[in-house]
């Protein structure tokens, strides 16, 4: 893998990441109460999740100049660990066997398909 390509791919990491974080971002908004329907959507958390979500599919089609596209959805599948990592240390949510073994799978999957290819 070249170094070009190699950057790429960090970046499309980073864009899942970004994404990841607009979700938590929306989650939290939606789990308080507001005086309005207005205030619901048109509050900063909101406001600020949608423009993060604008940012990751900015980075994505860039990362995609050299990654190919085989190896996207892969990379992609990480976001399952940023959101079950926030889940739990923001919303306390446990992390249950099934989740741990779905997790273990997901990464068994991104490193067979990174050595393997």
């Amino acid at each position: 893998m070249s170094d070009e390509m190699l950057l790429h791919v960090a970046i499309l990491l980073g864009s899942v990441f970004v994404s990841a974080v607009s979700q938590v971002m929306l989650k939290l908004s939606a789990n308080r109460t507001y005086e309005s329907t207005v205030r619901e959507y048109a509050n900063p958390l909101v406001i600020g999740a949608y423009a993060l979500f604008v940012i990751s599919t900015l980075l994505t089609v860039y990362a995609y100049r050299q990654v190919p596209l085989s190896l996207g959805p892969v990379l992609e599948s990480t976001s399952y660990i940023y959101v079950t990592a926030f889940g739990a240390l923001i919303f306390k949510e446990r992390i249950g066997a099934q989740k741990i073994v779905a997790l273990v799978l997901i990464v068994t999957g991104i490193c067979t398909f990174a050595l393997l290819g």
